[in-house]
């Protein structure tokens, strides 16, 4: 006999979206298609991509709560957030909703530091370098000194994510995130692996990661992890090659 408690089952991951109209391409943490597992979504009413980013985000701590919340009670045993910069929330919504939180990206940094040889350095992308701050990366673990370069000077990323914008060139978007990325390995002669900050680069991973040579991780990766232990894949007991008796 199987045994209940929650209103939808199969859709463990949930994820809190600011609210934004800008369009979303697969990849996307907001495109359900990204994803190869079903997830759960709710919109955090007034957080939006300018005051997160460039505000202040723990001022609508409680609406992230309130709204995990209602992920929670629908049955979501793991919750996400869709943006980076979000990460300061991390320890006051892990204890408010009582399930494990991924807040951001920056989280895989201190881990993803710990796989590289000694002699290699993470590097971190990010949206908005003007605004990602040593408090953003002390909530994430991550050494005051590990080298950062933003798309705030590209022609398309950062100011049309920012402003919200109804339309998107995403094969500029495209050129901006790698452009940001060949900068941070320029300046960053050991580096050893990226990070991307923010949620709506994902799209690009695979072209960042020609362009550098170095292994990529985002949103995508984080989140991918996360769900394989929320429902961890159940194996067969039986040898389905055979054997040599």
């Amino acid at each position: 006999m199987e045994t209940g408690g929650k209103t939808v089952f199969g859709a463990t991951l949930g994820i809190l979206m600011l609210e934004t109209q800008f369009p979303r391409i697969p990849g996307d943490i907001g495109n359900a298609l990204t994803w190869p597992f079903p997830v759960q979504y709710r919109i955090v009413r007034g957080a939006t991509p300018d005051n997160v980013v460039r505000g202040d985000a723990e001022a609508r701590l409680e609406d992230f709560i309130a709204a995990g919340r209602e992920l929670v009670a629908h049955g979501c045993d793991g919750i996400a957030t869709n943006c980076g910069f979000l990460v300061p929330l991390q320890d006051h919504m892990a204890e408010a909703l009582g399930v494990p939180v991924a807040s951001s990206s920056l989280m895989q940094v201190p881990m993803v530091r710990r796989t590289l040889p000694p002699d290699r350095r993470v590097g971190v992308v990010t949206i908005s370098s003007a605004t990602l701050t040593q408090r953003h990366l002390a909530a994430a673990g991550i050494p005051a000194d590990t080298p950062i370069v933003g798309t705030d000077k590209g022609k398309e990323f950062t100011q049309k994510i920012l402003s919200d914008a109804p339309r998107i060139d995403f094969a500029q978007a495209r050129a901006d995130v790698v452009d940001a990325a060949l900068r941070l390995q320029k300046k960053t002669p050991d580096l050893g692996a990226i990070v991307l900050e923010c949620t709506n680069m994902v799209p690009y991973a695979a072209d960042v990661r020609r362009a550098t040579g170095v292994p990529v991780f985002s949103i995508y990766t984080y989140l991918v992890w996360f769900q394989a232990a929320l429902i961890p894949r159940r194996f067969a007991a039986e040898l389905d090659d055979g054997g040599r008796g």
